[in-house]
């Protein structure tokens, strides 16, 4: 088994390559393509008319080696987005997946959402291989990409293969571990190749990168760095084991090359899956906690008790709900009863199918390592946990990125009124980074996302799948609030009505927190001096207002609230009292500890040709943006700055008319900082 994801910044090629994947193993019987809305990965209609990836898709193939020589090697594919605004995608799929196709473009090198996604791969620890596509592109320069690995991405990039040719001339790669050049015919379908001679000109460098590959094997274990030190040559399974132990444990990466769309090295970078990449039992054993919160962990093992985290939600209009799980133990058979602890809820199995795209096939059982689609479950949530009665344990989940933009709408018509809410409520259930909720005050539903982009596709599928038609109003930034320096609080709530009296007291401090910390609540209060269910209602109250806002209607984030001290009335108090008394407790405090307001900054990165670099940059800074560096490649310079949410809107028009149409840019969320500018806090404050 080779369970992976394909990753990329946007337009490096990350579809076409797993298009490619799927009519070489024998999947598809046609090759599909991006540009004219064929490719089976992206089947969502908006993802076949905008040429992008919105929704990753998931996919099973089988592969026995370009040679054929192979074992049978089963490879479950997740295709991701590139776009950053779709990065909920590709966070939840590398939270179950054991290892990673990073695709990069030979002329673009590593962008910014190359480091975003590289990040996410850092953060669970995912082994990658990586394959420079798009060689036959002008521009194409191997060398540079491969040095942006290092200086971009501090990672330890290793040539498995050199290419031959670049641009226009490029036909085909040399393979390092064989020593053998492979060319394909072009054009052709990508199954005819030759295995030559490595040319002349090449032979020299050939021999100095195949030495670093015996070095890096070597080091791996004793017995080979015997061999080595006594001059015994490595054979090719020994220098395979040795570089996939390196790759494994994440010191190297080693790094193909091709031309996806010209059918160029795939065979070779799929070879490189198999052999370099983790199978589930190579990857360490996944930990999760029991219901005595002691802490425990499950193997991939077959005979094990099954767990299994869900990993995504989908609603299909014919099929219902469809629960994508990653099986980490055990096995699952249709009829079974499973355990959602989160939840506290039994599910029955009544369906199981393994994936293609949109495409199903019904299966009898999954097995630990699977990757499949279990249908109808209810009342399941993206990173819920499955697992046996028997043995319960709860792993660990999956936390989605904040929302950073909000945006108003209302119904056209009563019977998009009507439907309304199930929309949204189901697209939330699909994505956690997709958030809504009513405004008390004006009764609007605001609907909250990662950037226009993503809310503009979100209001187009509620047309197009839920029939909702909507008008949207102008975006507003979701700002948050903070304060600025500790406060004790104490407060009594007393109310006298008809006789009857409410009561409650508290004692309070509050005080600011790093930024990213979000909101915390601790209890001092000494054990048993109060009921537990006003303590959970104080609890509850705090909560509710750092949602819903404080003393700017914004919520609270980077703050820690400490309930010190407390007391109660036996016939006056209640848990409604002490719901009532955070609130209140909450805002005088936030009123003396100095609040302010938290604006989102944005990385910004624009890329286009040097003669525009200086009206961008001014253009930037009128924006309240920080510039962080400009650098040079191959098409241009890359601008690099941090820049406020609310001054970004609209800014791909200025952008096209400042370059002419020639420069592009990417945003993506950086970071929460303090709104200085005396403009922005009346904009919140409107």
């Amino acid at each position: 088994y080779r369970n992976i994801g394909v990753l990329a910044h946007i337009d490096a090629g990350k579809t076409t390559t797993t298009e490619r994947v799927l009519y070489l193993t024998g999947v598809s019987d046609h090759i599909g393509d991006v540009q004219d809305g064929t490719a089976t990965m992206d089947w969502m209609e908006q993802e076949q008319e905008r040429g992008i990836t919105i929704t990753s898709a998931a996919t099973t193939c089988f592969w026995k080696g370009i040679d054929g020589k192979l074992l049978s090697h089963r490879i479950n594919i997740i295709d991701t987005p590139g776009h950053v605004d779709f990065t909920i995608e590709v966070e939840r799929s590398l939270r179950v997946l054991d290892g990673a196709l990073f695709v990069l473009c030979a002329a673009s090198g590593v962008q910014s959402q190359s480091e975003t996604v590289w990040r996410q791969a850092d953060k669970y620890a995912v082994p990658r291989i990586a394959f420079i596509n798009k060689m036959d592109r002008p521009g194409a320069d191997f060398d540079s990409v491969h040095a942006q690995l290092s200086a971009r991405l501090r990672a330890h990039p290793v040539l498995m293969q050199l290419p031959l040719g670049a641009e226009a001339s490029f036909a085909g790669v040399i393979d390092l571990v064989r020593m053998k050049a492979i060319t394909w015919d072009v054009p052709g379908n990508g199954k005819r190749f030759k295995c030559r001679s490595i040319p002349a000109d090449q032979l020299s460098r050939s021999l100095q990168q195949r030495e670093i590959l015996v070095e890096i094997a070597a080091e791996q274990t004793d017995e080979l760095m015997e061999k080595y030190v006594a001059g015994v040559a490595l054979s090719e399974s020994e220098l395979l084991a040795g570089l996939r132990k390196a790759t494994i444990s994440g010191l190297i990466v080693p790094v193909y090359c091709g031309s996806a769309f010209k059918n160029i090295g795939v065979q070779t970078m799929l070879d490189g899956i198999v052999r370099m990449l983790p199978s589930p039992l190579d990857r360490p054993a996944v930990n999760g906690t029991l219901p005595d919160g002691t802490q425990s962990s499950r193997r991939a093992d077959d005979s094990a008790e099954f767990s299994s985290v869900a990993f995504k939600i989908a609603v299909d209009p014919i099929l219902g709900s469809e629960t994508f799980v990653r099986v980490y133990s055990g096995s699952l058979s249709v009829g079974d009863q499973v355990l959602n602890p989160s939840k506290g809820r039994t599910e029955r199995i009544e369906r199981i199918v393994q994936l293609h795209a949109n495409h199903f096939l019904d299966i009898p059982c999954v097995y630990a390592g699977d990757i499949a689609a279990l249908i109808g479950l209810q009342n399941i949530n993206t990173g819920d946990t499955l697992c046996s009665l028997r043995h319960p344990i709860m792993l660990e989940g999956i936390t989605p990125p904040q929302p950073v933009i909000t945006v108003a709408i209302e119904p056209k018509t009563e019977a998009d009124d009507a439907n309304l809410q199930l929309a949204l409520a189901s697209l939330a259930l699909e994505d956690p980074s997709f958030q809504f909720r009513i405004d008390p005050d004006s009764g609007q539903t605001l609907i909250a996302g990662m950037g226009e982009l993503h809310l503009e596709i979100m209001i187009e599928r509620m047309r197009r799948e839920f029939s909702v038609v909507v008008n949207s109003g102008v975006p507003k930034v979701a700002y948050r609030e903070t304060v600025k320096r500790p406060v004790r609080q104490e407060t009594v709530y007393r109310r006298e009505h008809e006789g009857s009296l409410s009561y409650a007291h508290v004692v309070i401090a509050i005080e600011p927190l790093p930024r990213g910390a979000g909101f915390v609540f601790e209890c001092k209060v000494a054990a048993g001096s109060m009921p537990p269910q006003y303590l959970n209602a104080f609890k509850q109250g705090l909560e509710g207002v750092a949602k819903s806002g404080g003393l700017g209607g914004f919520p609270l984030t980077d703050l820690k609230a400490v309930l010190l001290e407390g007391s109660y009335h036996e016939q006056a108090s209640s848990e409604l009292t002490f719901r009532l008394v955070a609130s209140t407790a909450l805002d005088e405090a936030l009123a003396a500890a100095e609040p302010m307001l938290l604006e989102p900054l944005m990385q910004v990165e624009v890329q286009g040709p040097e003669e525009f670099i200086g009206p961008i940059i001014g253009d930037l800074s009128k924006r309240r943006g920080a510039l962080q560096g400009v650098t040079e490649q191959t098409f241009g310079r890359v601008i690099a700055a941090v820049v406020p949410m609310a001054e970004m809107f609209g800014y791909s028009t200025t952008l096209r008319s400042l370059s002419q149409g020639r420069a592009s840019f990417s945003m993506r969320f950086s970071h929460y900082a303090e709104a200085t500018s005396l403009q922005t806090k009346r904009r919140a404050a409107r």
